[in-house]
């Protein structure tokens, strides 16, 4: 069977949180714990849209918090698949904090989620190809083989000589 392309913009949400005390340290900032927790039903939101079945989260890339987000702050979350593999589907996630007293809205963090499409037996499916259609969506979709091949050798389940997308940033040839 096979799958019908979708756009990258097809699978993305907007998801909107507001801190309360019980989210916050005692420095009055958002947990990072709880963000990383809004932020993984976000990514499975994205991808669940995508391929229409059940998915769940393989890895997280390095989250980088750049300001904290406070109490009584609006957390603001956009995910959206940036490329789909056979199984698996890679997603870009921002975060902002909205402070909406003052109407201010800054960056908090981004992150690259990577989830796999389950089957009605819990086993990992075919997920439909993305197609990349912003300046964005094809920055994301062209990165994101070197990403996912860096992702596997920091696993242990690619050889570093095996990752042709990443060879070819450090390696030239002459004629």
């Amino acid at each position: 069977m096979e799958l019908i392309p979708k756009k990258a913009s097809e699978s993305f949400i907007v998801m909107n949180e507001l801190v309360l005390p019980n989210d916050t340290n005692v420095f009055g900032n958002l947990m990072g714990g709880r963000l990383m927790y809004w932020m993984d039903i976000a990514a499975s939101m994205a991808s669940s849209k995508h391929c229409n079945a059940p998915s769940m989260t393989a890895s997280v890339d390095n989250i980088s918090f750049k300001n904290p987000i406070i109490l009584g702050n609006v957390v603001h979350i956009e995910a959206y698949v940036t490329r789909a593999f056979n199984t698996s589907m890679e997603i870009y996630i921002k975060v902002w904090g909205e402070d909406n007293w003052h109407q201010h809205k800054y960056e908090s963090n981004e992150a690259y989620f990577t989830f796999v499409a389950l089957d009605s037996h819990r086993r990992p499916t075919a997920v439909p190809p993305i197609i990349a259609e912003s300046e964005e969506e094809k920055k994301f979709y062209a990165g994101a083989l070197r990403r996912r091949q860096l992702r596997l050798i920091l696993s242990g389940k690619m050889k570093p000589e095996d990752a042709e997308e990443l060879k070819a940033l450090f390696t030239t040839t002459t004629n």
